[in-house]
């Protein structure tokens, strides 16, 4: 129950941070790419920490509770931003120009995450189905290599196709998938942190 808590929470705390780093577009060793990058691969393994926790349909549940947790988020800071500041009280309009939602930006990252964890998702039970329960870390790889370059894809270019350059586009595209396979490396050890259920009480999955 405390590995299920942890992990949870964990997942949900990093989509959230990742979202509201993804409001700011950053230089990073010559590339060019939104600061949700650094925090949001971790949430492909966390996803796989929850899917040997809570199985199929509670990592599936998982995913779709922390797209409308990332939403409310983002609803309640837009909220607040619209309020006029108590300027008597210190106050500044700077909190709502820095985490105001950029709505084009929110969706897309949401609608990104949805659809890539759920196939990182698919990914996770088919490697652990039909080809091996053995190596954990292998089941991290070969899923997040599936699910990071379609994240990568559908948040680039559904939050700024249009809006910059094509060739733009494109870099924050291939920064997002190199910095994130870099990231995923990284936290490969972090499988091995919780206990697996049993293949008998995980239908499906």
């Amino acid at each position: 129950m405390i590995e299920i808590l942890l992990v949870s929470i964990s997942y949900i705390a990093a989509q959230m941070l990742s979202d509201i780093g993804s409001l700011q577009i950053v230089r990073f060793m010559g590339l060019s790419m939104d600061a949700g990058t650094f925090i949001y691969p971790i949430t492909f393994t966390l996803r796989d920490l929850a899917h040997k926790t809570l199985g199929l349909k509670g990592v599936r549940v998982l995913i779709f509770a922390a797209a409308v947790v990332n939403l409310l988020m983002a609803l309640y800071f837009g909220f607040v931003a619209a309020l006029p500041p108590d300027t008597t009280a210190g106050s500044s309009d700077l909190w709502g120009r820095v985490l105001a939602p950029i709505w084009r930006i929110t969706f897309a990252s949401i609608l990104a995450e949805v659809v890539a964890e759920l196939v990182d998702t698919e990914a996770y039970r088919l490697w652990v189905e039909r080809v091996t329960r053995r190596y954990q870390w292998a089941r991290v790889l070969v899923s997040n290599a599936v699910s990071v370059p379609l994240d990568s894809l559908i948040f680039a270019f559904l939050a700024f196709y249009g809006t910059m350059p094509t060739p733009s586009v494109v870099s924050i595209f291939w920064a997002n998938v190199i910095v994130k396979g870099v990231v995923t490396l990284a936290s490969l050890p972090l499988i091995y942190l919780t206990h697996e259920r049993a293949p008998a009480s995980t239908p499906g999955g």
